[in-house]
């Protein structure tokens, strides 16, 4: 099992000392990782690094007695640290002893950024932490931290695909991939026939709709027979309809909608109970069951009662394309005088 060790550091202070760490990560067989070659003058540079660091195991912080770079800017390893810290990675510290030999160059002068690393260091002094003299007691402390910290706090890593899956298994995964890919292309054929298909037959019903008229004729209230026989178009009765049948309604119910809505005579005001024949209504709604527009539901329920009418998937999916096609009338550009 193999991991993923990110090494930060400040760089001014520790240029020989940080060289010592890869080497010791990559004799224990794991694999070094260090931000010294991303660009952090780019765009995106946080960002790259946040994948760099999320993507490793162990978070290796190297702090000695510096805090900002020699133009006065925050070094990177506070931010690496707490991008760790933020990811749930360990973050294992080798902080200088404060006995340890440093020159003056390598020592921070600003109180405030004094201030600033002590605090940091305290923070790191929390978790898994080591104190070094000298570069010797480093790599030995360095060595000892990463054999303690894999052995207690086993993280995933990763290992070779070979080693991971026996080839039988490798062989029935691309086995199964192929065959994957052939049904996803047999199904996107089959779909593309489907849609077709269903296009097809909704241009036919529309055009059945179209051609075919009912007559229909209308009682009034202040009447005493049928009067004023007028012919509609059954694409514009199934217009007129949809909305109503969302939920079911009666015979009863459809005729009086009818008569109220096409009355041809708007003086006049249409009787309550079946304004329009009652025959020419239940043959319209046979006519609009068999093209499956519209279902009976007393025919599911077995009942024996007044017929009750409701729209069904198919019709609205019809009612949808012919609606479209009427919006889509819009989009023609009439032509300029």
């Amino acid at each position: 099992m193999k991991h993923h060790i990110f090494i930060g550091s400040t760089l001014d202070d520790l240029k020989n000392e940080r060289k010592e760490l890869p080497r010791i990560v990559m004799e224990l067989g794991h694999i070094p990782v260090m931000a010294d070659y991303l660009d952090d003058t780019a765009r995106n540079s946080l960002n790259l690094l946040q994948k760099v660091i999320e993507e490793c195991d162990y978070f290796v912080a190297l702090v000695a007695n510096k805090y900002s770079a020699a133009d006065g800017k925050i070094l990177p390893l506070v931010t690496q640290c707490s991008i760790a810290a933020q990811k749930g990675i360990p973050v294992l510290a080798l902080v200088i002893d404060e006995k340890a030999r440093s020159t003056q160059a390598k020592r921070e002068q600003d109180p405030a950024l004094i201030s600033k690393l002590d605090n940091f260091k305290a923070r790191l002094r929390e978790g898994s932490c080591e104190t070094w003299l000298n570069t010797p007691d480093l790599r030995q402390k360095a060595q000892s931290l990463l054999v303690q910290e894999l052995n207690i706090n086993a993280r995933p890593g990763w290992v070779r695909a070979e080693k991971l899956i026996d080839p039988t298994v490798a062989n029935e995964i691309s086995r199964l991939s192929g065959e994957n890919d052939i049904l996803r292309r047999r199904i996107k054929i089959d779909n593309g026939e489907l849609v077709s298909r269903l296009r097809d037959q909704l241009k036919h019903a529309l055009k059945v709709l179209a051609l075919n008229k009912v007559t229909l004729s209308f009682y009034y209230a202040s009447g005493d027979n049928w009067e004023n026989s007028r012919q509609f178009r059954y694409i514009r009765i199934f217009k007129l309809l949809v909305p109503e049948l969302a939920v079911g309604k009666s015979a009863a119910e459809i005729s009086r909608f009818l008569g109220t809505v096409l009355n041809p005579n708007l003086d006049k005001t249409v009787r309550k109970d079946y304004p329009t024949p009652t025959n020419t209504i239940k043959k319209m709604m046979a006519d609009f069951s068999m093209l499956k527009l519209v279902r009976c539901i007393n025919d599911e329920a077995g009942t024996a009662d007044e017929e009750i009418w409701e729209i069904t998937e198919y019709g609205k999916e019809l009612y949808a394309a012919y609606r479209m096609r009427q919006l889509e009338k819009a989009l023609v550009k009439k032509p300029e005088n």
